[in-house]
Formats: C-alpha cells, sequence, structure tokens
C-alpha cells in the first residue's frame, strides 16, 4: 500500500468533483468506527494523496452525526502526514461576500470538539498550520481567486443554521461561520498532523444582509464555487510537491 503524503478532507462543495488520477478506495479501519467513507489514494502529479469525503461520497452524513476521530484517524493510519481539508462556510462580515475564499488564522468553538484523549489527562494547544495556510494562499492566488489570508472560523454545531441573534453575538468574534473544521483541526493537532484548510464563502449568515436564508440557497453557491475550489486544490497541491 502506497504511503500517503498529504491527506485531503473534502467538504459539501466537492460532492461531484474529483482531483486525483489513478484512483484507488482504501479500506481502513480504526478504534472509533468506520470513517464517513473510506479514504480514495491517488495522485496529483508526483504527489501520493489520500482523499476523505467529509460527509461520505453521497453526503450522506449530517455534520453533527460525523465520526471525525474515524476520518483523521484513517488519514493517519495511511501514512498521511499533513492535512488540507475544504470547508464550506458563512459570512459573518458584510465585506465578505460569497463567492470568495478564506484561509483561516484561527478559530472558535463554544460547544464540545472531540478528542482522542477521552480517559488521560492531556492537554493540547490547537492552531492551523502557517506553512499550509500559506500554500493555500498562492494556489488562491496562482487559480485566480478572491481569498483572505486571515480569518477568524467559528464553530457551531448544526445541523440547523443559526438564529439572526446568534449570529449578531458571533459576528463580533468571527469572520466564517461553520460546523466542522475545528473539530478536525484540534484532532489533527492530537496525533501531530499539520492541518489548515480553505473556507468556500457560500452564504451570508443569518441576519448579516436583508435577505432570506435557505439550505437550498447555499447548495446553488456551493455548486457554483465547485469549479473554483478544485482549481485551488490543484494549483495547491502541485506548489507543495
Amino acid at each position: 500500500m502506497a504511503t500517503a503524503v498529504i491527506g485531503l478532507i473534502v467538504g459539501s462543495g466537492l460532492r461531484k468533483f474529483s482531483i486525483l488520477k489513478g484512483e484507488k478506495p482504501m479500506r481502513v479501519d480504526t478504534p472509533y468506527g468506520p470513517p464517513a467513507e473510506g479514504p480514495r489514494l491517488g495522485q496529483v502529479g508526483n504527489l501520493t494523496v489520500a482523499l476523505l469525503a467529509r460527509h461520505g461520497r453521497d453526503h450522506r452524513v449530517p455534520p453533527h452525526r460525523i465520526n471525525h476521530r474515524a476520518n483523521l484517524w484513517a488519514l493517519k493510519k495511511l501514512g498521511v502526514t499533513r492535512i488540507l481539508a475544504t470547508s464550506s462556510t458563512g459570512s459573518l462580515k458584510p465585506s465578505i461576500r460569497p463567492g470568495g475564499f478564506v484561509v483561516p488564522h484561527d478559530f472558535i468553538a463554544f460547544w464540545n470538539i472531540p478528542t482522542f484523549y477521552d480517559d488521560v489527562v492531556r492537554h493540547v494547544t490547537p492552531s492551523l498550520d502557517e506553512t499550509l495556510r500559506g500554500a493555500l494562499v498562492g494556489g488562491a492566488k496562482k487559480a485566480g481567486v478572491t481569498v483572505r489570508s486571515r480569518g477568524v472560523y467559528v464553530q457551531t454545531t448544526g445541523p440547523r443554521l443559526e438564529t439572526p441573534a446568534e449570529i449578531s453575538h458571533f459576528r463580533t468574534v468571527g469572520d466564517v461561520l461553520g460546523m466542522t473544521m475545528a473539530s478536525e483541526a484540534t484532532l489533527a493537532n492530537e496525533i501531530g498532523l499539520p492541518y489548515a484548510s480553505l473556507c468556500s464563502v457560500d452564504n451570508y449568515c443569518n441576519g448579516i444582509v436583508n435577505r432570506s436564508l435557505s439550505f437550498d440557497a447555499i447548495r446553488k453557491n456551493q455548486e457554483q464555487n465547485a469549479p473554483k475550489l478544485r482549481d485551488i486544490l490543484v494549483r495547491t497541491l502541485e506548489g507543495i510537491q
């Protein structure tokens, strides 16, 4: 079995796209149960990549039911040494418009975050990797896509969207909002895997602008952003080689 150098966790925006050549599905058992789907091992240029769909390839797993521990452990078991991720997010600021991208430098999670250390006392200070963040920003610029090189990601639990009152508070501390990245970044840090995420801005959060918010509209924007997301990832991975 080939050793994967880069792990790639993709979210809602890349359901219909693949960037791997010669991809092979891999079955990986973990102490935490099965991942959302078996990672797919393939090539981007000379780089071996293990791609895992966060929600499963058919998007069957809702955000609050994702087995993040199994997903991260499966990538570690395949030999992954670094992780890039994509995340669909809502904008907490009028100036951060849907259709753009943000590479967060920090994050906030107000609710429970999973851990590999349920039975031991061990404290890990989570962070987002600067080298990988720089690679994502560089990939976006090469693709000619608008990107913010810094931002604070706020994580909520889902599956529901947030109330205007909640968003009014979150906008005072963050720039974009999602339901998964903080969990992944924390777990990656616990098992020694540098991690960074490319956030696709697919909507304004509830109450940021004077228009209604629906999941159908979010899904439409995700599909429109998907080709740019794919291009950024390919250029990022090519730059890492």
